[in-house]
């Protein structure tokens, strides 16, 4: 299959108005990215299409909302105050700080065996031999709440969403009358002082998460397990149109697994930089809800009916980044072929997930007849489809270039034809087929 290089992909969505560099004016500011109007309706689609996957259509699977700044106590019960780091070193020649692991080229984040690792490497900025030795920092982002900035205001940016799932799982439990098993979803921002982001939006400072935390008896880990792991990869292949040869598992061992975890595995996408992690399955037997039990001193067992005895649940952890599956999916859907003997890119996005489902042209634009009928048909596709993009600018042929390289799956055309007996052009995006539908059957047949 055709290779799409990390250019490829960061040209088109600035060029098409998918991602901006954040501060983009002022020279930009490295982790951070902004959606364009391309890009915050792709990035939506495939936000509904989750939460309709995974909240709407499971049972007893409850969505929540939580704050981005939280208890500092959560984040001290959970382990993220003193263990959420990742392997630091510098460079004392230029300054560069360095990722020791990636530096490294290991998953390993022991420091005694990156040190060994790292002995006679040179720093990649500079190329000199002046690497420090490796230490670990930590990754949370701090702030304060509250006018004064002391010890006793200190607060955090939450470094993921589950955090306020598991201080929300009574509530849920509670006011949705809820037994196990059952799970708790959430979409949100998390922000991660990464040492080193880099290849666009694979690895950034600010990032949003969909989460799913699965509440089950311990009896039930292997079961729930593989029922969530199949429910990733369906998700990919069948409601984003990921093609298999673009996806591989990867089973953590026990070096990559968290010292709570009985399994992980994650499902790795063949992005432009190689293989790399899009979407994990961890299961975090009952390290949470005990943590956050000792923590905050509330009883957070769940009492079985059936066999009249109290436990502390297994929690499965169904966990993707946004930005990465808008990645994953562009580049997936990027191709490079040839019409009439020119060359064409064209983004063969699932039509569900294309920002506009359709664009509307008059064939002329300096035909009043012309555009007035297109701008009823435009206006009736936009009450019916709503995603719906006027086209008017350049020749059909440069609208039809433009529409397939931002991945809108039909164009609609209004010519003299139109006129006569009513019939619009369709235009398909992916084979370039044209075949006339009449004005009255047109949503319907956009739709099918």
């Amino acid at each position: 299959m055709s290779t799409v290089s990390l250019e490829d992909i960061t040209n088109l969505a600035k060029r098409r108005g998918f991602v901006f560099q954040a501060s983009d004016i002022y020279g930009g500011i490295a982790g951070f990215w902004d959606y364009g109007p391309l890009g915050v309706e792709l990035v939506n689609n495939l936000k509904q299409e989750w939460w309709r996957a995974m909240v709407r259509e499971h049972d007893n699977v409850f969505g929540v909302d939580g704050a981005i700044i939280q208890s500092p106590r959560l984040w001290e019960a959970s382990g993220h105050v003193a263990g959420f780091t990742d392997p630091l070193v510098d460079c004392k020649n230029c300054g560069a700080r360095l990722r020791a692991d990636h530096l490294a080229d290991t998953d390993s984040t022991d420091l005694s065996e990156l040190k060994e690792l790292l002995k006679d490497k040179a720093c990649p900025v500079c190329g000199k031999h002046t690497l420090t030795e490796p230490r670990k920092y930590n990754m949370m982002m701090k702030t304060w709440v509250g006018p004064v900035e002391d010890e006793s205001s200190v607060a955090y940016l939450r470094p993921e969403t589950a955090g306020s799932i598991f201080t929300n799982y009574e509530n849920v439990r509670e006011t949705m009358r809820a037994k196990l098993p059952f799970g708790i979803a959430q979409i949100g921002k998390a922000f991660r002082n990464e040492i080193s982001p880099r290849d666009f939006i694979f690895r950034v400072r600010e990032l949003e998460q969909m989460e799913m935390q699965y509440f089950i008896k311990p009896e039930m880990q292997e079961t729930a397990y593989a029922q969530w792991r199949e429910f990733a990869w369906n998700f990919l292949v069948e409601r984003l149109g990921i093609s298999k040869e673009n996806l591989q598992w990867h089973e953590h061992d026990e070096k990559e697994r968290a010292h709570y975890a009985a399994a992980a595995h994650d499902i790795y996408f063949r992005f432009p930089q190689g293989f790399k992690e899009l979407w994990g399955t961890h299961n975090r037997t009952d390290f949470d809800l005990s943590a956050h039990q000792r923590g905050s001193g509330k009883d957070l067992q769940y009492f079985d009916d059936e066999t009249r005895q109290k436990f502390t649940p297994y929690v499965i952890e169904s966990s993707v980044g946004v930005g990465r599956m808008l990645m994953a999916v562009l580049a997936n859907a990027f191709a490079e072929d040839e019409l009439h003997g020119e060359k064409r890119l064209v983004l063969k996005l699932k039509p569900s997930l294309a920002p506009y489902k359709a664009a509307v042209s008059p064939l002329l634009k300096n035909k009043p007849e012309l555009v007035s009928r297109a701008q009823e048909v435009y206006a009736q596709l936009k009450r019916e489809l709503g995603a719906v993009m006027w086209d008017d600018n350049g020749n059909i042929g440069k609208r039809y270039r433009r529409q397939d390289e931002i991945g809108t799956p039909l164009c609609v055309t209004i010519d003299f034809q139109t006129l006569e007996d009513g019939t619009v052009t369709i235009r398909d995006r992916d084979t370039a087929e044209q075949r006339r539908v009449a004005t009255r059957e047109l949503t319907t047949d956009l739709l099918t």
